[in-house]
């Protein structure tokens, strides 16, 4: 009796060794990338922002997706919507933070509800011109508001932008802050913005682009404001947009932005390349808006747009120089107005 009840020990022994060394061969490190993602495991990501196709936010996008997956060797695909089909500019924003959201490049303005610090880029003329703004944000300034990105789960790639933002509208041109008087114009959802438009003696209106365009078209606003590349792909000629002076009132700071949850359950080699990819994103994109911004003018003028393009910047500098005092970061706005003396 004792030797067939050792052998049927030694038999169960055998068989939980067997079933141990099967467990091992599916998850075993030698599969494993040593943070628990297999080596062979494919992640397809979801990029998200708000304006067209054919504007270099999506193109910068698709040479992002097309490197990194040439680099992964397949094993990380970026599907890229354009047009808010995943959402607004602060949805995919906050879609980031929860790890919805893999992807997005969006104007600063609607990521100050979650950095309250980029605000200051959205101030009238605070850059004396696009060489000096890029310098300053891929530098310390630059390093620190991206910490300040990473404390909310959202890491920043690279600084992008939008162009120079100027008004067009459907009732006169516009070349003193006078002309501006009683005029409703559609704003983005942004105090600093909106305060810079009241001081100008405008109707600032803040809302989603996506309504902006149906405001315009119904008459619900007379202007609105943007870069010249938005106001041609979005063809604002047929919105009653008669007029585009070229105020060049704000320089349009965009980010490439990634989820901290989605490089959180990438292995480790593909992060290094995910990150080195979104770096190259920025400046790329940048070299197209200059490219695309005079084609833009000229796309707008054939369509009847009248461009206002002498106009004295001066007045609307004064006019707007008393918000400044009103920023709530004071010493960031210091540092860049510093920065440029």
């Amino acid at each position: 009796m004792r030797k067939k009840g050792y052998t049927l020990l030694l038999f169960v022994a055998m068989l939980l060794l067997v079933a141990a060394g099967c467990g091992k061969d599916q998850t075993g490190s030698s599969s494993n990338s040593g943070d628990g993602s297999s080596s062979d495991e494919t992640f397809v990501l979801q990029a998200g922002h708000s304006l067209p196709d054919d504007h270099p936010y999506h193109l910068g996008f698709l040479e992002m997706a097309d490197n990194i997956e040439e680099r992964t060797d397949g094993r990380v695909k970026i599907e890229v919507f354009p047009n808010s089909e995943i959402g607004a500019e602060r949805e995919l924003t906050e879609g980031m933070t929860l790890g919805t959201v893999d992807f997005v490049v969006s104007s600063t303005a609607p990521v100050t509800n979650f950095v309250p610090e980029l605000e200051v880029l959205d101030v009238p003329f605070v850059f004396e011109d696009r060489e000096t703004a890029v310098e300053i944000l891929e530098g310390e300034i630059g390093e620190d508001l991206f910490a300040k990105l990473r404390d909310n789960g959202i890491i920043g790639l690279s600084w992008a932008e939008n162009g120079y933002r100027h008004i067009t509208n459907g009732v006169r041109p516009i070349e003193k802050p006078a002309d501006l008087k009683g005029l409703k114009i559609r704003t983005q959802e942004n105090e600093i913005h909106i305060a810079a438009f009241e001081a100008l003696g405008a109707q600032p209106t803040p809302m989603a682009w996506t309504e902006a365009l149906t405001g315009l078209q119904q008459g619900v606003v007379d202007a609105q404001e943007n870069p010249a590349i938005v106001a041609d792909q979005f063809s604002l000629y047929d919105s009653k947009q008669k007029y585009m002076s070229l105020t060049g009132h704000v320089y349009s700071v965009a980010i490439y932005m990634m989820s901290e949850k989605t490089y959180d359950k990438l292995p480790e080699d593909l992060r290094e390349i995910v990150l080195e990819e979104g770096a190259k994103a920025g400046p790329k994109q940048r070299e197209m808006i200059i490219e695309m911004e005079q084609e833009s003018l000229k796309k707008l003028e054939e369509n009847g747009v009248e461009i206002i393009s002498d106009v004295d910047i001066a007045p609307f500098q004064e006019a707007v120089e008393p918000i400044y005092s009103k920023i709530e970061h004071q010493d960031l706005l210091n540092q860049i107005l510093d920065a440029q003396l």
